[in-house]
């Protein structure tokens, strides 16, 4: 069954001094500030639609991961992942590091590197920002 979730964004003025809201409409879970020099300069407690899609990136890569190592029959103890985008004025989103460090009981070294491959190629976010043209993958068995 497909599912749409949803979120919705208020601006006012221009780009450079102008400043907005982005709601977790579907969850109701937080409205968040967003500003231009939120994006290109420091964070100061307001997102960025780059914060926003590294969250999604490495909540979907944790989920694909997890899920692609259990059909192979192993089950994960831990598994934390960090997306790192960055975002270039000018270029735009210049890449994406994916970082991850995994428990895995009995899986060897090489099998646990291919599944990681394996759930960057596959996550649906990562399938849906195949523009980016440079994703990296850190991934470390511990």
């Amino acid at each position: 069954m497909a599912t749409t979730r949803t979120a919705q964004t208020h601006w006012e003025g221009n780009l450079m001094e102008g400043k907005g809201s982005v709601a977790l409409s579907s969850s109701n879970v937080g409205t968040f500030d967003v500003n231009w020099p939120a994006r290109a300069e420091q964070p100061n407690g307001v997102t960025s639609p780059e914060e926003l899609i590294a969250a999604a990136h490495s909540s979907c890569y944790s989920m694909a991961f997890s899920h692609g190592l259990a059909g192979k029959g192993y089950t994960v103890a831990a598994l934390d992942t960090k997306a790192d985008v960055t975002f270039q004025p000018g270029e735009g989103i210049t890449g994406i590091v994916l970082s991850v460090k995994a428990s895995v009981p009995g899986l060897s070294e090489e099998d646990f590197q291919a599944a990681a491959e394996d759930a960057k190629k596959n996550c649906p976010v990562s399938q849906a920002l195949a523009g980016v043209k440079n994703i990296t993958l850190n991934a470390e068995l511990v």
